[in-house]
């Protein structure tokens, strides 16, 4: 299998402590052909991008496109957003999305939801789910609905790593996403998807990305973790995006 883009890394913009030029560097001396910058989204406290920025990145990142024209590297500019209310809100609004050439959707604990009540069900609920019994049925059902609503409501490109913070029902989102044409990430530097998250998600026909989720420019298409599982769960080459034989 070989990947030719890396659709998840971040830079100082956000989380990263590369610039966007270093990321795209990176991906040129792993022969990528694509990368797309995806910082956290602005209602990431403490890492998000700011909103005066994004106007700064579209514009570096149509410079760089001129630049890296002929070494044959084209870059997306994207942005990890996040869940901020429990009815699929996400922390970017229409005309900042317009901006963008791929939109990411993950939760996120460092997010800063909208009201009291969702900032309880995202930090509180789904801390105690964990140890209390009959609440992981609940917070499942939740986290899994604040997603479809998302995905019915944006131009969600990407879900990224699925179950990695909070627990969800893998095989609606991968129902959903497959109707809506979203697609599901394995994910190289978390957990999720899991090699038996990724069965479970075969069974609908939705597509992936295997991603590096860098935050230093040398992590920038390092995706062997993600191949490895989706190689142990038999997904087919066509179901992921950027993959080919």
């Amino acid at each position: 299998m070989i990947l030719i883009g890396d659709y998840h890394t971040h830079t100082i913009y956000s989380h990263g402590s590369g610039t966007i030029r270093e990321n795209v560097e990176e991906a040129l001396k792993k022969g990528l052909k694509e990368i797309a910058i995806c910082d956290h989204g602005p209602g990431h406290i403490g890492y998000g991008v700011k909103k005066k920025n994004i106007e700064v990145m579209r514009r570096e990142i149509d410079e760089l496109n001129r630049e890296y024209e002929s070494k044959g590297i084209k870059i997306l500019f994207g942005m990890e957003a996040n869940i901020v209310k429990y009815d699929g809100t996400i922390d970017l609004n229409e005309e900042e999305i317009e901006l963008l050439d791929i939109l990411l959707l993950g939760f996120h604990f460092g997010a800063m939801p909208r009201n009291p009540i969702d900032w309880s069900k995202l930090y509180i609920f789904n801390f105690l789910s964990k140890f209390v019994p009959g609440m992981k049925k609940t917070m499942v059902e939740m986290n899994t609905m604040a997603l479809l609503k998302a995905m019915d409501r944006y131009p969600i490109d990407l879900i990224t790593h699925p179950g990695s913070k909070v627990y969800v029902d893998i095989e609606r989102i991968a129902k959903k996403a497959a109707r809506v044409g979203t697609a599901l990430e394995i994910n190289s530097s978390h957990s999720h998807l899991t090699v038996d998250e990724i069965k479970i998600a075969l069974k609908e026909d939705v597509k992936f990305y295997i991603n590096s989720d860098a935050h230093t420019p040398e992590n920038v298409g390092n995706l062997k973790n993600g191949i490895e599982r989706a190689e142990k769960a038999k997904v087919p080459i066509e179901r992921i995006v950027n993959a080919i034989v």
